[in-house]
């Protein structure tokens, strides 16, 4: 049962920061897609978004000076349609405005379809030190049902690119409990993707987003007792392997957990630039925690002014939701500190709700804080709705709705 939040004042410290930087242009938009990408018509704007970014920088360095940014993430869309020295041209700008740290994760997304031959290398050698690749099946039927423009084989020739470019750091996106799948495919599609020895495998399931394709023209799913076996076995045969799961979706050998998400997942700080980029700032002398936003639609973005950045103040009454959202996600929870910390809450506010949680096997307590069960991990959207303000809205339903898919910010 929810129960009314009657948040003190908050007093706020500052967490870590990140960057994120969105590329929104896809060859094809796949049908069960939701992300903020288009498909590519004509000629890839490459010059001309390529200066919005870098003035997108420069308009909110300001804001975090003096703050070590600790990871980058280029996400789209398909950020490997734009070439190596773009990427380049883009890490030159931000660090020519921010202060990186000297290990700083920088993570690009790529398509294994839009990859040439030898570019990985090059993407290393222009700053990135991580690579996510969509990968999404091994099955080349299911691959086109799913409206991916690449093949299995090219998967495998861009994951040996990578070991070969010195990236081993590499994540690779897997679905399951996709259209007519069994689950001996779900198993085999990750026993194909542990045979190219990434470092991180993220293996959500597909569910049908509003607005999507799928959605309006639904494919033949797997059942919920199926999707869940499939869960079951694929996180059995995963932790043979040595993978870790640290986070809903996610699993990653020792040491290669990917920071950039871990910080969204413990309410870290992080600019947004790019089209529809999405922003999250905190400012402890004000007592205040702001969301960004940036135009979605690319040709808006680009004819954009500075000033056209949306700025909300997050209400008190919503900074539990805000955190449980992306702190339940992981398998270790949060501690009481850390909430406090990034809310600028007492650990009171959250308590009944948590103990009521808890009742209903959905959470359980830890040392100096709380984590989801195996079954809040299930059932996530149910555990997450505890924390909804009574007048939550349609954002903060549709952020439940995305978190509790699976749908990644970036892995």
């Amino acid at each position: 049962m929810r129960r009314p939040l009657n948040p003190p004042v908050p007093t706020l410290t500052l967490p870590p920061l990140a960057l994120y930087v969105h590329f929104p242009w896809c060859v094809r938009k796949c049908p069960y897609c939701d992300f903020n990408s288009y498909t590519l018509q004509g000629q890839l704007a490459q010059e001309p978004y390529l200066a919005r970014l870098t003035r997108d920088l420069d308009a909110q360095a300001p804001q975090v000076a003096g703050r070590e940014v600790t990871s980058v993430f280029f996400g789209g869309g398909t950020p490997s349609l734009f070439p190596p020295e773009a990427i380049g041209r883009v890490l030159q700008a931000a660090r020519r405005v921010l202060l990186f740290a000297p290990d700083a994760e920088v993570t690009l997304e790529a398509n294994p379809g839009t990859i040439e031959r030898g570019a990985f290398r090059d993407y290393r050698a222009q700053g990135v030190t991580r690579v996510s690749l969509g990968a999404q099946s091994f099955d080349e039927r299911t691959l086109g049902t799913l409206g991916r423009i690449h093949s299995p084989g090219e998967t495998r020739i861009a994951a040996a690119e990578l070991h070969q470019a010195g990236l081993g750091n590499f994540n690779l996106d897997l679905m399951y409990a996709l259209p007519g799948q069994e689950l001996a495919a779900a198993v085999r599609d990750v026993e194909e993707a542990l045979a190219l020895c990434p470092a991180h495998l993220s293996h959500y399931q597909l569910t049908l987003e509003p607005g999507t394709l799928f959605a309006a023209h639904p494919p033949p799913l797997p059942d919920e007792d199926l999707a869940a076996g499939m869960l079951a076995a694929c996180a059995e045969r995963l932790a043979a392997a040595g993978f870790a799961r640290y986070e809903v979706s996610a699993y990653a050998r020792e040491g290669a957990r990917c920071r950039h998400n871990l910080n969204y997942w413990s309410f870290g700080d992080y600019l947004g630039v790019g089209a529809g980029a999405h922003g999250k700032l905190t400012f402890p002398a004000q007592g205040k925690i702001v969301r960004t936003t940036q135009m979605r639609e690319p040709r808006r973005y680009l004819a954009a002014a500075d000033a056209e950045l949306a700025r909300r103040v997050v209400a008190a009454h919503e900074l539990p939701f805000e955190f449980m959202l992306n702190a339940l996600r992981l398998v270790a929870g949060f501690d009481e500190a850390t909430f406090r910390a990034r809310t600028g809450l007492e650990g009171a506010v959250i308590a009944a709700t948590l103990h009521a949680a808890a009742a209903r096997g959905l959470v359980v307590q830890a040392a100096g804080g709380w984590r989801p069960s195996e079954r809040g991990l299930q059932f996530l959207n149910d555990l997450l709705i505890e924390f909804l303000p009574e007048t939550a809205g349609k954002a903060a339903l549709s952020a439940l709705s995305m978190s509790a898919s699976g749908a990644r910010a970036g892995n």
